[in-house]
């Protein structure tokens, strides 16, 4: 039997991506050490931030595991797409971490005895931020250069799908949290278009991941500009209704009622899908122009 070399592969972590990965790992488990220690969580904001931190490290190390045994190619997966998929979205998981666990759990004035926990809070708040940008660091040395042959994951546009399907994640949050979309058709159209967008955004994403865009009988890259470009339509009409149906004095309250209570608020939610409504579109819009002047190659 011809040789095959060593089992595990050394360069896996002494490699610039191997040593991102380790500390991302490293930086994750302080993190989380030092919430469940005395940091302290509670709330849906704190099972998001414990959520986020858990899943981040646990991608990293099944990726570092995998890469280490050679063991990749047994997934059956565009490894390059998969591994940048995956850090960009631990980038954003890990920077909404890194910017609610403070807000929710950190206060600047420490009782008697608390400053300890206030300590251990600051120090896990940090650690999160060290690790979100570890993650950067991995999504600027994975982009696709100018002239690159490989994932379409590692483009900006490709980059541009991840962001899109977690802002859409953010917006389904806050449509949940009693936003009372239900009240008009209107409204119920918009949620209609952040599903229609989602669901297909999250099918490029997938296809791309898993290496099957080869399957399709169309190219590829003109069928993603298309939907792109209604995209960016669908989330145009729906930045113009569903702001008139919330905040319109006709249909809703142009201010804060005095009523709402923080954190259980329905003006507070439609205020938040309108913000990121628009956050969307121009990442949408954003997408549609750098599509225009990507020319992909894809992976032989």
């Amino acid at each position: 039997m011809e040789a095959q070399g060593p089992y595990l592969n050394c360069s896996a972590l002494l490699s610039p991506l191997g040593v991102l990965r380790s500390l991302q790992i490293l930086f994750g488990c302080i993190t989380l050490s030092l919430v469940a220690h005395d940091g302290g969580y509670g709330e849906a904001y704190g099972y998001f931030c414990m959520f986020a931190w858990a899943w981040c490290l646990a991608l990293s190390g099944l990726i570092v595991s995998l890469e280490l045994s050679r063991l990749q190619g047994c997934l059956g997966l565009s490894w390059e797409n998969f591994t940048i998929s995956a850090a960009m979205l631990a980038v954003l998981m890990e920077l909404t971490a890194s910017a609610v666990y403070p807000v929710y759990f950190v206060q600047l004035e420490c009782g008697a005895g608390s400053c300890g926990s206030r300590s251990f809070r600051l120090s896990a708040s940090a650690f999160s931020a060290l690790t979100c940008i570890a993650y950067g660091a991995e999504v600027h040395l994975s982009r696709a250069r100018p002239g690159h042959t490989g994932a379409y994951m590692a483009t900006t546009p490709g980059l541009l799908k991840v962001v899109q399907a977690y802002v859409a994640c953010i917006i389904f949050g806050a449509l949940a949290n009693g936003s009372e979309y239900s009240r008009y058709p209107a409204t119920q159209w918009c949620v209609a278009v952040y599903s229609m967008c989602f669901t297909l955004t999250s099918l490029v994403i997938g296809l791309n991941v898993s290496g099957q865009t080869g399957a399709l009988r169309c190219p590829f890259d003109r069928l993603v500009v298309l939907y792109t470009f209604l995209a960016t339509l669908l989330y145009l009409s729906a930045a113009v209704v569903w702001p008139i149906f919330c905040f319109d004095s006709k249909y809703g309250s142009v201010e804060r009622p005095a009523s709402c209570s923080l954190g259980d608020c329905p003006w507070d939610s439609q205020l938040i899908v309108t913000i990121f409504t628009f956050i969307n579109l121009i990442l949408y819009l954003v997408d549609l122009i750098y599509s225009q002047r990507l020319r992909y190659i894809p992976e032989p």
